[in-house]
């Protein structure tokens, strides 16, 4: 079910929260048992092969696999709890850790494992098809969290109820933010007031509807423009112009964007409707002024769990700077591998780590010479170039992952993609000939016009700001918790955001006709 669609907005969201603010002014408890419930209700929409013609195509084999890894995890994490730092929780944690990759293997990296098997030795493996169940990657992180913290002796007697909205919560159950423990948790086992309750509604209203006008309104509206573009690249019928192939890198940087950070608002605004605040997880990642920056802005919850339960557990920074920078590139080609079963996804995230092996070390020479820090506006464009430029592989990444794709089809169009990019194939700007034009001059205005909202605009969480829309603000720019002055910009609870509101939603469903997949949801 896409938070998108009329199903969801109409129907879904409206059962939900009516009867959650209905029981929850008896008992807490029952408005939590109803949304435990409803989150089951959500995933188990899901049809993986809706093909009307196959009388049995939907299956609740997802949501009993769902439900039994809770169990699983969730008596393991009592257990590691009771013997924390100790040999035998050392075992049982191993045990845990070791099902909950297998399962995320199995149904994520069996694929590319038997097409990479096949490449080395030509052989043929007759590995049955499976399905990626939705939200796995993101769900099997929040769980491997929970185990190494109750091995480490940082989790709570956690009640079965708690643990199972913890991880099956519809807000984030599907692509995240990826939420730890002892941020939900709490939330969950506590009381609001009525006023909190009806602040709480209208912040979420506006942040979710905020979000849905960035997904398909802005970002389904680019992704036309970055499709064909790469298309082309991929069919090899000609080489793509300089402004052709960064149009295409900046268009689908863009779409990419606006899709998640769009999908982050409406999750973290679903579930502030339910008085639950979900970690933030974009900052004007396009803002940053170095790609450390840049991690620290972007998807924040995965670059949070990749320092501290991948970075850190390789030993982080403490032996040495060459040790530091090989357990900053493991940790991104994991990171990147987390992202797509495909060796294009790979080479995002080892182009990332070593863009942040030379971050470092250019932090490291600026301390010891003296050396004055790049321009603000300068910093945030040579920033953003190296940021589009990587995006091409992971754009590349769908032909990969098709039915019908390859890695080396996937390569060759991240190869010829970037090539353009940087003058290999020639500096030429549009193409002359009609026939040859895919998409419009114009939509490369287009992807300038957004480019500069970016760049330019605040961000949603910096518009609702004094409402401490999510949790995580504190410390993202330097900035505390004060609310400061009060800008003309920043939403408050009054008719003419209301109005406001009501045309983005207004405008957000004129565009339905379009709907499309969130891009996180094949992750």
């Amino acid at each position: 079910m896409l938070f998108n669609s009329y199903t969801f907005l109409l129907l879904f969201l409206p059962l939900t929260l009516v009867v959650f603010q209905l029981l929850r002014r008896n008992s807490q408890r029952a408005a939590m048992v109803w949304l435990v419930a409803m989150s089951l209700v959500y995933y188990g929409w899901w049809n993986p092969d809706p093909d009307p013609d196959k009388a049995s195509s939907w299956t609740p084999f997802y949501v009993l696999l769902i439900c039994t890894s809770c169990c699983i995890n969730f008596f393991i994490g009592r257990y590691l709890a009771a013997h924390t730092f100790s040999a035998k929780g050392r075992g049982i944690l191993a045990l845990g850790l070791s099902a909950n990759l297998g399962v995320l293997f199995y149904y994520k990296y069996i694929g590319l494992f038997e097409r990479t098997m096949e490449a080395l030795t030509s052989g043929h493996f007759n590995i049955p098809d499976v399905v990626l169940p939705l939200g796995l990657s993101f769900f099997t992180f929040q769980k491997i969290a929970f185990l190494v913290d109750a091995y480490r002796g940082k989790t709570k007697q956690y009640d079965f109820l708690d643990f199972l909205l913890f991880v099956t919560f519809f807000p984030q159950l599907i692509a995240g933010p990826i939420v730890h423990h002892n941020e939900i948790m709490p939330q969950i086992q506590r009381t609001v007031s009525p006023s909190r309750r009806s602040m709480d509604l209208s912040a979420g209203i506006t942040l979710f509807s905020m979000g849905l006008f960035k997904k398909v309104v802005i970002a389904d509206n680019l992704a036309p423009i970055a499709n064909t573009l790469f298309l082309l690249a991929s069919r090899d019928d000609r080489d793509l112009t300089m402004a052709e192939a960064w149009t295409a890198a900046i268009t689908f940087g863009l779409q990419l964007y606006f899709d998640f950070s769009g999908y982050s608002d409406m999750a973290i605004g679903a579930a502030r409707m339910f008085g639950i605040k979900l970690p933030v997880n974009f900052h004007s990642p396009y803002k940053s002024v170095s790609i450390v920056d840049f991690w620290r802005r972007w998807h924040i919850t995965l670059s949070r769990f990749l320092r501290d339960y991948v970075y850190f557990s390789l030993g982080g920074n403490r032996k040495g700077p060459f040790l530091r920078y090989s357990n900053l590139l493991v940790t991104m080609l994991l990171g990147g591998l987390w992202h797509g079963a495909g060796w294009t996804y790979i080479l995002w995230g080892g182009m990332h780590g070593l863009f942040l092996c030379v971050n470092h070390a250019w932090f490291a020479l600026r301390k010891k010479f003296s050396i004055r820090a790049l321009p603000k506006p300068l910093a945030i464009v040579l920033t953003c170039i190296v940021v589009m430029a990587a995006w091409v592989p992971f754009r590349a990444g769908a032909f990969e992952l098709a039915g019908d794709g390859s890695a080396a089809k996937a390569l060759e169009a991240t190869r010829t993609i970037l090539a353009s990019m940087f003058g290999f194939h020639g500096f030429g700007g549009w193409p002359d000939s009609l026939s040859l034009i895919e998409v419009k001059a114009s939509h490369a205005q287009r992807a300038v016009a957004c480019l500069l909202i970016v760049w330019l605009l605040p961000n949603s969480q910096e518009i609702l700001r004094r409402y401490q829309p999510a949790l995580g603000l504190k410390g993202l720019t330097g900035k505390t918790n004060a609310p400061g002055p009060r800008r003309f910009w920043q939403w408050r609870p009054t008719w003419p955001w209301a109005v406001f509101v009501m045309l983005l939603v207004t405008g957000s469903i004129y565009q339905f006709n379009k709907v499309s997949e969130f891009i996180y949801f094949q992750f």
